[in-house]
């Protein structure tokens, strides 16, 4: 794992002691909202099943990422019960980053951050001010004193400190696809295993040509 202070946009978020699943969600009502919500969906079943085959492949390069098909998929179900229980990605991203004033979350895409050990599997997420990500388990971390932590892995970009949103392939497997995410000094991240690719670099370049506009800055090409 990647624990390099000098990185300003790399955080460790420790888990808040008073809790059971690992969210600091509080277990009281979780199981009654979690069924509430799954009786919701439950009328959109026929709709979802129908755009399953649309999705297939895409959640399958999804899992395949990851080192453990059946950790990748608890990951999926647990954040999606989350996402139910707290009441949206929007939710869950306020609980999660600090909101800046007049922030807007925009959008959250499923997707692994490159990591020093391997893949992490998480959520990006992007509103109207930051790039954000937040990995779905806590993973344990000693201090230097030698201390046990359990801690979230986390990157926080705002839009003003974006240089590129660069896409890449595997050129041995073209279906691997990757985004580079390069901020104005010269730190790089890399995402990868996407259920929604195309969606989230098309949403990530659009921030960044905005963020351009405003600022006044003379866009630069990027090969990718």
């Amino acid at each position: 794992m990647d624990y390099n202070n000098n990185n300003p946009y790399l955080q460790f978020a420790p888990v808040r002691p008073a809790t059971s699943n690992g969210y600091g969600t509080n277990s009281n009502g979780s199981m009654g909202k979690i069924c509430d919500a799954l009786n919701r969906c439950g009328k959109r079943v026929e709709v979802a099943t129908r755009k399953a085959e649309v999705y297939a492949d895409n959640i399958w390069h999804h899992f395949k990422v990851s080192p453990s098909l059946t950790d990748a998929a608890m990951a999926r179900i647990a954040q999606g019960t989350k996402v139910l229980t707290e009441g949206g990605h929007d939710k869950v991203f306020q609980q999660t980053f600090e909101v800046l004033p007049g922030e807007k979350f925009l959008n959250a895409y499923a997707c692994y951050i490159s990591t020093s050990t391997g893949p992490l599997i998480g959520t990006l997420y992007i509103s109207s001010k930051k790039v954000a990500f937040c990995s779905e388990y806590p993973f344990c971390y000693y201090s230097p004193t030698g201390q046990q932590q359990w801690m979230y892995y986390k990157v926080v970009v705002q839009h003003d400190r974006l240089r590129a949103a660069n896409p890449s392939s595997n050129r041995m497997s073209p279906s691997d696809k990757y985004i580079q995410i390069v901020t104005t000094d010269g730190h790089e991240f890399w995402f990868m295993g996407f259920i929604s690719y195309d969606k989230a670099l098309k949403q990530l370049c659009g921030v960044l040509q905005q963020s351009r506009d405003s600022s006044g800055v003379i866009p630069v090409a990027h090969s990718a």
